[in-house]
Order: C-alpha cells, then structure tokens, then sequence
C-alpha cells in the first residue's frame, strides 16, 4: 500500500469514518486502471463505483472528497425528473401528460400563445416544450430576468410542443415551479422528506428572485449522493433496505428514448441520456464541467463522477474522454469483477 493511501486511512479514521474494505486493495484490484485513467484527467474531482450494490471505487483526486458538497450542475435535472415521479406517485401530479396550465396558468404572458396550454410536464421532462431554449447563449438574460418562471413561459415558440428536443434549463425550471405549486413547499423541502433513507441528501438548490429553487443547475450534493441517485434506480425505485422510494412504472418511463439531440449520440428520456456503451444500455445524466451518473443494469454498475465546474466538457471533447473511462475500464472491470464472483459462487456449490 503506497503513502498516499494509507495517509487516506489515518485521515479516515481521525475523523471517526468507516473506510470501505476495498481501500486497502484497490490499487491493484479489477479498477486500477480505471483510478489511474481518472486521476490523469486534470479536471476529474472525484469517481464512485458500485457493482451489485457494493462501493468498490470511492476516489478523491487532487484534494477533493466524495463525502463533501459539489456542483453537479444540470445532473440535477436527472433528480427533479425523480421528484416529478415521487409527486405523481402521490398524486400530487396526475400524469406525464398532464397540462403545465393547471399549475403555471398565472404565470403565463398576457395575451398568451395558445400552445402554452398544449405543453405537458412530459413535455418539460423531454426538452420538448417548443419553446425558445434558457440554456446556452441565452442563460445569461434568462436569470438576469425579474422572473425566471414568467421569462421561460414567455420565450417564443421555435418548434410545437412535443416536437425537436431542444435542451433548456428553464424546462426544467418549470418543473420544479410545478413541484412547489403542486405540493405546497419549496423544492428542497419535498426532496429532504420524499427522500429520506435513500441516502440521497443533503441537497442545496440555488433561488430565483421568487424563491423557487432552480430546477436543473446549481445544485449541490455530495458525490456519494449523487451515486446513491443512481443506485436508486438501478433498483428500480428502492432502497437497499427495501423501501420504495419511488414507482418502478417511472423508472422505466424515465429511460424510455423519446427524443434526440443534435448535440449528442445518444437519446432522450425524462431526464436521462440514453446509450450503449461497451455493447451496454446504459443511462445517464450529465451536467456541466463533466458532472455524471452513469447507471447499467446489465451489469448492475453505477458511477459518479464530478469534476472541475468552471471547465465545459462538451465542446472540449472531456465528456467523450469520461464516455471513454467507463466504456474502456470501467465496464470491462465489472465484468470481470461479477465474473469472479459467479466463479466463486459456482466453486463454493461443489
């Protein structure tokens, strides 16, 4: 075991934390290669593994921790797609299909085009409302405006409600005013209670000039959490106790494709990107910087990772090289690692 980590285990246990059994192997364990890759990405902040359940990587690079707060940008967008779901469960929200005018009817713009009433919170959970994007080149007015709410609404229609995806910040913005209206309570408030035991937590959402927390940017949760999302729905909407968190009927409307970018390879469900890598369906949410959760029941596999939220990784091709870590090391190490474990199950049998 080399210095550095066994300077990790004394600081571990100075500070009174359980450090995983697998720190003590896993720089010559099944994802070696796969630390080491991540550690040479500059703007790579931290990387979590579970296979089946288990942590088997819980990296911090560069003086970074999995256990403190980070910007994961708009992979929260993939966390208010979940409250959607929770709040329908309840019946606070009838369906996907549900108008966005029966939460946000005062919100809209006097003399209002009339395929506002026609937009759905499907609609929003796809990036299919039709209405001018808030993100990219016009995020800047977009929350310098009085009223982000009344700004989105107001924008003009560039396509028909369930047309072109056209990603926008403001969608799901939207939702997170739906989820206030609906329920009776800040954002925060529902995601501290309907989430409570997933491990998901705690959670700091930026304010618009209302008070409405910002739905899709600007949030903070630890890493650890933002692996914990992603387990919940690889479970399929519960908790490793057992207890439901959400439905399994939204889990799988959440990765159902039902549109495309043009910026990106894969598809669109409510929330989550959706593509194969390594011969793998696999979903993910993906925020700025390089802020991912990747999820991949075939093989039982989920990874967080966070990184440097000032640097972009689209346009500069990291996102591609963070695609590549898990397609390249990741995914063939947890291979290899349920291979050994059915060999070992297998043995054990005779």
């Amino acid at each position: 075991m080399n210095r550095r980590h066994l300077l990790q285990m004394a600081a571990a246990s100075a500070a009174g934390l359980c450090l995983p059994a697998f720190a003590q192997d896993r720089a010559s364990g099944p994802f070696a290669d796969a630390i080491a890759r991540a550690g040479s990405f500059a703007n790579l902040r931290t990387m979590l593994v579970a296979v089946n359940g288990e942590t088997l990587v819980d990296e911090g690079f560069g003086g970074y921790a999995t256990n403190r707060p980070a910007n994961i940008k708009s992979a929260s967008k993939s966390l208010i797609s979940l409250l959607v779901g929770i709040a329908i469960d309840k019946g606070l929200i009838e369906n996907a299909d549900q108008p966005i005018a029966d939460f946000l009817e005062a919100k809209f713009p006097p003399d209002p085009d009339p395929r506002l009433e026609e937009i759905t919170i499907g609609n929003l959970l796809s990036m299919q409302a039709g209405l001018e994007r808030t993100s990219g080149a016009n995020y800047g007015a977009w929350i310098a405006s009085r009223d982000w709410v009344a700004d989105a609404l107001s924008r003009p229609f560039v396509d028909e409600p369930g047309g072109s995806m056209l990603y926008s910040t403001g969608s799901t913005h939207l939702l997170s005013a739906v989820l206030t209206r609906a329920s009776g309570r800040p954002t925060r408030e529902i995601a501290r209670d309907w989430l409570a035991g997933s491990g998901i937590g705690p959670i700091d959402f930026e304010r618009d000039p209302q008070g409405i927390d910002l739905g899709g940017n600007q949030t903070a949760m630890t890493p650890r959490s933002l692996l914990n999302l992603g387990e919940l729905y690889r479970r399929g909407g519960v908790v490793a106790d057992g207890t439901r968190i959400v439905s399994q009927d939204w889990i799988e409307a959440s990765w159902t494709p039902r549109t495309r970018s043009r910026f990106h390879a894969g598809r669109y469900g409510y929330g989550w990107f959706i593509e194969r890598f390594a011969g793998e369906d696999a979903y993910y949410g993906w925020g700025y910087g390089g802020q991912m959760i990747y999820v991949v029941p075939s093989l039982e596999l989920t990874v967080a990772i966070t990184s440097d939220e000032t640097v972009p990784s689209g346009r500069t091709g990291y996102r591609e090289d963070l695609h590549a870590l898990v397609s390249q090391e990741i995914i063939p190490a947890a291979r290899a690692t349920l291979d050994a474990r059915a060999g070992g199950d297998a043995g054990s049998e005779g």
